[in-house]
């Protein structure tokens, strides 16, 4: 991570312009500063067992959100804030980005967390597991801060693979995989796991960087973060990906869109939420549900960045709890 904040200026029409990958190098030092339970039954142990489900749900939210609309509002992200109006709302745990050049940070992070009554879950990184010459070294570094991590009580690390701005060859998507599965297995023997997460670059051709992480390696060691509303932009039907893949989900982050659009909250919408909580449900699926709101040129707000956390909150509640 970068040693200097850039200032972040939001464009004339308020909305961010930024990457989530942007955003994690400029907020970096901004930002810095729920055990597992039993071995699951379902194909190879992603999964939590049904008891410990029905006994663990845990929703959270992602720190992305946050800071577009501080952004937009042309103000500092003050993640004490945040991490007061989630226990004012409802929410279990906030999810940060990792900070793996300072990883004692991450515990101060829990340490914040449970300072105001919510708990460590889960963090948010990139990494460089492409490139045959960096991605043994992008792997240890993730595990140091990983042992902090786990110290402090986060159970799950998501990971979305760097992007390079073309798609990757047969060649590089094999050191990926045989990347992500030394992090998956170094992640396991902590006691924690590993759930890949994609954007749209890992969507191109047909979801071939997608499909080739996940064909390529083992359910038990590489887990999904699954981004129903990613995926299903990247032309994945949120079932379809459930059927194949559903196994591997560790961890959900939920987001809205109508006619393709971001949605100020979670509602009803593009994604049919209600048909992917009852196959989670049916399936004994892991309940770690991170609620991201976001940005776009074209959403439309009409509330505060806490109202629509509530909102959200109640959201889950309804369709994914009831």
């Amino acid at each position: 991570m970068e040693g200097v904040i850039a200032k972040m200026r939001a464009p004339s029409d308020g909305f961010p312009r930024q990457s989530r990958r942007e955003f994690l190098r400029q907020t970096a030092f901004v930002l810095a500063g729920a055990a597992l339970g039993p071995a699951a039954t379902i194909r190879g142990g992603a999964a939590e067992s049904s008891s410990e489900t029905a006994r663990r749900t845990l929703v959270g939210s992602n720190i992305y959100g946050w800071g577009q609309y501080a952004q937009r509002d042309r103000r500092k992200l003050d993640v004490e804030e945040v991490i007061s109006a989630l226990r004012d709302t409802g929410y279990d745990y906030l999810e940060n980005f990792l900070d793996a050049g300072r990883p004692e940070e991450n515990g101060r992070f829990a340490d914040q967390l449970r300072a105001k009554g919510l708990q460590p879950v889960s963090l948010y990184t990139g990494a460089r597991l492409h490139d045959a010459d960096t991605a043994k070294e992008a792997v240890a570094t993730v595990l140091t801060a990983a042992k902090v991590c786990q110290q402090a009580g986060f159970s799950v690390l998501s990971c979305n693979p760097d992007p390079i701005g073309r798609e990757k060859t047969d060649e590089e998507l094999s050191t990926q995989a045989g990347a992500l599965t030394d992090l998956g297995e170094g992640l396991n023997s902590l006691g924690m796991k590993l759930g890949v997460h994609q954007h749209m670059p890992a969507m191109a051709n047909h979801a071939r960087e997608f499909h080739y992480d996940f064909r390529h390696t083992k359910p038990e060691v590489v887990g999904w973060c699954y981004d129903v509303h990613w995926v299903w932009k990247g032309g994945v039907m949120p079932l379809d990906g459930l059927k194949e893949y559903g196994e591997r989900v560790v961890t959900w982050h939920l987001r809205q869109s109508r006619d393709g659009i971001w949605w100020e909250d979670l509602d009803t919408g593009d994604i049919d939420y209600a048909a992917v909580a009852q196959y989670a449900k049916e399936h004994h699926l892991a309940r770690r549900f991170s609620v991201e709101l976001a940005l776009e040129p074209g959403t439309k707000i009409t509330r505060s960045v806490v109202e629509n956390h509530r909102r959200s909150r109640e959201f889950v509640r309804r369709v994914f709890e009831s």
